[in-house]
């Protein structure tokens, strides 16, 4: 598909992010933040960053600096750049998250206002109100079809895991859809990538737990590079799921069928992700371009990512160590 807009029209916004990048959690930054002899001094690092609203650290305080760092990014993206879809390709799983909480709290009576997040396409209090109404018309088109069948399903079976996988498929669907009407053949290539990502993942999660070829049929989503046949067929043989991956994800695979039965779930999860960052690293080489926006807005939910992972796991007491076998690549 062709793009009305050129790599010239990211010029302003290219040179704005490539600005911000020299503020984003580094290998070194990070280090810092896990040698830090008090969680104070992490904090300081994090500072340095941009995030505030961290003194004193707590997991409320935390969650709280995250959440503004999120939303001032998507609200800053969203204003300054020509193609509107792009950013929302970013944004609309927070609609899906939040689609997902109300379906099941509207089920069982209880208030989901702690488990939304204001970081998608529709505020929280809109969302919530379309909902209770039934003017769900004011939502996003894919929303109005797949909020009643998730609620259908739900009422139908009382299984919630069932509903939320209504609403995966069709976020994995819109979200396809909206990286082919942006035009950025980038932002494709991304997309189809975290397709193939989660479906490894439920894969490997799937032989795991011993689940039979409807549960994969449920979990298992278009729009990747890799057929879901293939993954299928290769998951009910028995089969390995490495020759499967061949390509960006054929390290994570191995990994993948090391933890499928009983291996390290971390190194597996952090190299579905570490093959993500890869393909966002080959922007870095572009001086301007959607390519630029697109790692930007990736890179920034990674450094984030990133940031409770350190202070979190600093605030339970967990070793040094096991935090830094957590922590993904850096971007920058």
């Amino acid at each position: 598909m062709s793009s009305k807009w050129k790599d010239t029209d990211y010029l302003f916004i290219s040179t704005r992010l490539r600005a911000l990048e020299s503020k984003m959690l580094t290998r070194e930054r990070m280090e810092r933040m896990l040698e830090a002899r008090s969680n104070e001094d992490a904090v300081k690092v994090l500072a340095e960053c941009g995030y505030d609203g961290l003194e004193p650290l707590t997991s409320a305080s935390l969650e709280q600096s995250l959440k503004k760092s999120r939303e001032e990014t998507f609200a800053e993206l969203a204003e300054l750049s020509p193609n509107g879809r792009i950013v929302d390709v970013f944004r609309m799983k927070y609609d899906y998250h939040n689609a997902k909480a109300l379906v099941k709290c509207a089920a069982t009576g209880e208030d989901p206002a702690r488990l939304l997040m204001d970081a998608g396409r529709v505020a929280p209090d809109l969302f919530r109100e379309a909902l209770r109404k039934g003017k769900l018309g004011e939502l996003p088109e894919a929303l109005q079809t797949a909020i009643p069948q998730a609620q259908d399903v739900l009422s139908s079976t009382g299984d919630p895991q069932r509903s939320d996988f209504v609403l995966d498929r069709a976020y994995y669907q819109e979200l396809t859809e909206t990286a082919q009407a942006s035009g950025s053949e980038f932002l494709q290539e991304y997309v189809r990538l975290l397709i193939d990502s989660a479906n490894l993942r439920s894969a490997v999660r799937s032989i795991r737990m011993k689940k039979n070829l409807e549960f994969l049929g449920d979990v298992l989503v278009e729009g990747g590079d890799i057929d879901r046949s293939q993954i299928s067929g290769a998951v009910t043989s028995g089969s390995k799921l490495e020759p499967v991956f061949a390509g960006p994800l054929q390290e994570a695979a191995a990994l993948g069928d090391t933890a499928a039965l009983g291996g390290s779930q971390t190194a597996f999860e952090k190299a579905c992700d570490d093959a993500v960052n890869k393909l966002l690293q080959r922007s870095r080489m572009i001086p301007f371009g959607d390519g630029v926006l697109v790692s930007y807005a990736a890179a920034r939910e990674n450094d984030i990512t990133a940031a409770r992972i350190i202070l979190s796991g600093r605030l339970s007491g967990v070793p040094t160590t096991s935090i830094r076998e957590r922590l993904r690549e850096a971007y920058v």
